[in-house]
């Protein structure tokens, strides 16, 4: 008798469904995408004016509108600026205001936990396990084509979408198409070693400058040393660009430009040759003009 019960209990056993790990849903992984890494944004919060330091300067350094700068500090004299004074090159971010949410309910009101529309919640007294199904996920079998039978069509893999390879070029960045901004001889090149912040291109007396992309003009004058007449351009809140040495200035603060719109007329104001003297400035920072600029210049 007790052999019995030995070999019922041993069937028992036998029978019973094993645990088994759950069929994860695979997906194909994506290859990391490469691109042109282009500096992120450098500029301090604030800056403390130096001796010799104009608003025009401080503007032009930190790719920003002189007007902007001098809204945001405050400034009625565009054309003093006291040594020493600390000047923020952003505008005050206003403060969220966030309120705490209230977690508490009024006293003896109590709200029932939801339950799902399409499976009722179960009587009282049922156990927790019996909820669930207690059968394996997926049946493993080694491949063969009696097992593929059985099994049917196999269920799609969702896959991935795989991520494109961008390079980014210098005429796509932020969307702007550049172009030459004059015709002639390029005499000069940009670089940073030689403190050469832009390109220089000989030319006629009178002879066009136009407008490398399209853009607010947001300096016009002689404010600057070195640059004679000066126009600078702002783009966008990453790019502005600069056209120095105008005999004439045909355009003024505040007016919309397109790509190739007359703006000047090439001179040689605080220059010892007709030229333009044209730079690209990305965060303010000067940037090499050839690698926005598509081919030779035009001549």
């Amino acid at each position: 008798m007790r052999w019995i019960i030995l070999f019922s209990m041993f069937l028992a056993a036998c029978s019973t469904a094993p645990n088994r790990a759950p069929v994860l849903e695979q997906h194909a992984i994506p290859p990391k995408s490469k691109s042109i890494q282009v500096g992120k944004d450098w500029r301090p919060q604030v800056y403390t004016v130096k001796k010799g330091d104009t608003l025009f300067g401080i503007a032009l350094e930190f790719g920003l509108d002189y007007k902007e700068l001098a809204e945001w500090n405050g400034i009625s004299n565009i054309n003093k600026i006291a040594a020493g004074r600390e000047l923020r090159l952003a505008p005050l971010q206003e403060e969220a205001v966030t309120h705490p949410l209230d977690m508490t309910a009024p006293a003896g009101i109590t709200s029932p936990l939801a339950t799902s529309p399409l499976q009722p919640a179960p009587p009282a007294g049922t156990p927790v396990q019996s909820q669930f199904k207690d059968q394996p996920l997926a049946l493993e079998l080694p491949y063969s084509d009696e097992a593929m039978k059985q099994l049917g069509a196999a269920p799609e893999i969702k896959k991935v979408p795989e991520v494109q390879k961008a390079a980014e070029t210098p005429a796509s960045k932020e969307g702007l198409d550049w172009g030459w901004p004059a015709q002639g001889k390029l005499v000069s090149g940009f670089s940073e070693n030689a403190n050469l912040k832009g390109i220089d291109i000989a030319g006629k007396m009178g002879q066009p400058v136009l407008a490398s992309a399209p853009g607010k003009v947001v300096y016009t004058g002689s404010g600057l040393r070195g640059y004679g007449k000066l126009i600078i351009i702002k783009h966008s809140k990453t790019y502005l660009s600069a056209y120095a040495h105008n005999s004439k200035i045909l355009v003024k603060e505040g007016q919309e430009v397109k790509k190739g719109e007359e703006i000047g007329e090439m001179g040689d104001t605080d220059a010892n040759q007709v030229m333009l003297h044209f730079e690209i400035r990305r965060f303010g920072k000067p940037v090499d003009p050839m690698n926005y600029l598509k081919a030779d210049p035009p001549t």
